[in-house]
């Protein structure tokens, strides 16, 4: 696959409060080992806590590899959510909301490649581990 400036992954990342995660979030899309170009967008609602500071942290620390979409005020999950995907520019989308986090760093390699090698499917997924926080 060729390494081009056009990414052929975007992750699109939407978040809300999520001062708890949105560091395991981005560490999970850090970590990623891939042979392709990969962009990270993240639409972050005007948290009420420290998740935009944190997000701008990372941008800041890995400069040109977050867009961060911010609001001066709340729009919704889904208006921000439509806001965040529509300004991803790969070809393919990876799904991944501030609350959630990945721990493979070949995720976004194994999936591509997978994809890639049947392009008659249109959808990938992987196995989960679901905790609880009371």
């Amino acid at each position: 696959m060729k390494n081009s400036k056009q990414p052929i992954v975007s992750i699109c990342c939407i978040t809300y409060n999520h001062e708890s995660y949105i560091k395991d979030a981005i560490t999970g899309f850090l970590i990623q080992k891939t042979n392709f170009p990969v962009e990270i967008i993240i639409g972050e609602d005007c948290s009420t806590d420290n998740t935009r500071l944190i997000i701008k942290d990372f941008s800041d620390d890995f400069p040109g590899k977050f867009q961060l979409i911010s609001h001066d005020h709340n729009i919704g999950a889904i208006p921000n959510f439509f806001e965040t995907i529509n300004a991803c520019n790969g070809k393919y989308i990876a799904l991944c909301e501030g609350d959630d986090y990945w721990t493979d760093p070949l995720k976004l390699q194994k999936q591509v490649d997978f994809l890639e090698a049947h392009p008659q499917c249109t959808l990938c997924s992987h196995n989960v581990y679901m905790y609880s926080q009371k």
